[in-house]
């Protein structure tokens, strides 16, 4: 016993045997991760956190989302090279007539193909060619009389994609309806969803935006 009364630990005092292994304490794995929800949570249990197969201690990877069937099954369909050389020349035709190249996808090929050429043509006209259950793209040349007299010769795309339509056709046409854009070069694109939209009232209307 010491002077001071206290009497020295037995354990933290004496010295240890020649030889005597020392065990180091190891590192034991986090008991919650951010990734993993607690046990009161929902009234679920607590999951243990997961091991690498070295034993290592690693976050729960989250689930990918599944793909979105809908941009999986999408088809864009390429113009037909014939199309395309032929609305290169439609863009700078010499007529001052209106004119219109009619447009449908070959679902067998799929392709935007050709259908039918139109001469002299007015909005009402065209309306009566488009199928009131199909899509349908045209290129349309319109004389356009301004208020102040002057002429000009707007060339257009309206995309005809009638209500009722199979929903794969409007997928289809949509989808392709860029790729169509981009060859044509045109600027001025219009939608209509029923053939009864396209008079010469509602093509004024639009291209006084252009003016």
């Amino acid at each position: 016993m010491h002077q001071d009364g206290v009497s020295p630990c037995p354990l933290s005092c004496a010295p240890l045997p020649p030889g005597f292994p020392l065990l180091s304490p190891s590192p034991s794995p986090p008991t919650t991760s951010p990734f993993l929800l607690p046990a009161s949570c929902h009234g679920a249990s607590a999951r243990p956190a997961p091991h690498t197969e070295s034993g290592e201690w690693h976050p729960r990877q989250r689930r990918r989302a599944p793909p979105n069937t809908m941009s999986d099954s999408l088809v864009v369909c390429d113009v037909d090279p014939a199309l395309t050389e032929r609305l290169q020349r439609f863009r700078f035709r010499k007529e001052t007539n209106n004119a219109a190249i009619l447009m449908k996808i070959d679902r067998d090929r799929q392709l935007v193909v050709l259908e039918e050429e139109l001469e002299d043509v007015s909005p009402e006209d065209l309306r009566a060619e488009l199928p009131e259950r199909q899509p349908r793209f045209v290129a349309y040349s319109y004389q356009y009389k301004h208020d102040d007299g002057r002429v000009s010769y707007p060339l257009c795309l309206i995309f005809s994609s009638p209500l009722g339509c199979k929903p794969e056709q409007q997928m289809m046409y949509a989808g392709s309806k860029n790729r169509l854009v981009q060859a044509t070069q045109l600027t001025k694109v219009f939608e209509i969803r029923t053939t009864e939209e396209l008079t010469e009232d509602w093509l004024r209307e639009r291209l006084a935006f252009f003016r």
